[in-house]
């Protein structure tokens, strides 16, 4: 019996069972293994994936993240899109692509993060460039004056959660309630930032979490520049590892800010999207995703 085609063979659903042939994948193209991303991206969003006919793991596998609300998803965000080395060039991603945004999410607005090396199948698949992402990586030096705009730093509570998801959807343009719910058990710090000169507003809040030998700064959501400071300095006091974020590169002053105290830049990832025009929200206020791959 002839076996089927690479392209041929079936797409599935992926679980958090899945989640070490996942990490297998992630290691097996050269990126870090990242168990615990990919165990909240399985909890918190939709694998899917192509055994590998060999029987060694996965062969394909991507996530996708909805957002919205229980009519239906107002966003979908894709990520972690990625081919077994010894099944490269022969037509899997696209396969797996195809399938996810003309079938699995047909007529949703999509996003995702690309490298430049899977930006030409993207713009195939019908998405757009719409802007850009600069990742930074380094040991964070403080400044001498540790103070930035007028906000009032602080770790969060259970009272704040009601908050910060009012916040975050109004920023993020679409409710992502299951995925911001997961932060205080995901992230090792979690933080708010208040105006010192009103009641108490919100104006901001930031988390870092663990992923392998760094803490990852996302989401980082703040009103102005000197708050958004603020949340990265003080979660960068909170931990002695190397810190990475991926900012928005139409902020500025903050990246400027973050390479003087000690970070560097790494990459540079397009910010695409297909079926809308630009990302919902207010760009103004979004400054680091939580994660690339969660949009």
């Amino acid at each position: 019996m002839t076996p089927p085609h690479i392209t041929d063979l079936p797409i599935r659903a992926l679980t958090v069972d899945d989640l070490h042939h996942c990490a297998d994948l992630s290691e097996d193209r050269g990126w870090l293994r990242e168990d615990h991303k990919w165990g909240l991206l399985l909890a918190a969003g939709d694998g899917f994936g192509i055994d590998a006919p060999d029987g060694r793991g996965l062969a394909a596998a991507c996530v996708v993240t909805r957002y919205g609300t229980s009519a239906g998803p107002g966003l979908a965000a894709i990520g972690m899109v990625l081919v077994a080395g010894r099944y490269a060039r022969q037509g899997l991603g696209r396969t797996l692509m195809t399938h996810i945004c003309n079938d699995v999410l047909k007529g949703v607005p999509l996003t995702l993060h690309a490298t430049p090396y899977g930006r030409p199948l993207y713009e195939e698949l019908g998405f757009k460039t719409t802007g850009r992402a600069e990742m930074l990586v380094g040991a964070f030096q403080e400044d001498a004056s540790g103070a930035h705009g007028t906000s009032r730093v602080r770790r969060a509570v259970a009272g704040d959660l009601p908050r910060i998801l009012r916040l975050d959807a109004d920023v993020f343009g679409a409710d992502r309630t299951h995925m911001i719910t997961r932060l205080p058990a995901f992230a090792d710090q979690l933080l708010v930032a208040e105006d010192q000169a009103g009641e108490g507003t919100l104006t901001g809040y930031a988390a870092a979490w663990p992923n392998m030998h760094t803490h990852v700064i996302g989401p980082l959501i703040a009103r102005d520049t000197g708050t958004a400071m603020s949340l990265v300095a003080a979660l960068a006091r909170g931990t002695d590892r190397v810190l990475r974020t991926d900012v928005d590169v139409r902020h500025e002053e903050l990246l400027a800010w973050l390479k003087e105290r000690g970070l560097e830049s790494v990459a540079f990832n397009a910010v695409m999207t297909r079926d809308m025009s630009d990302l919902p929200g207010d760009w103004t206020r979004r400054w680091a995703p939580l994660t690339v791959a969660a949009g």
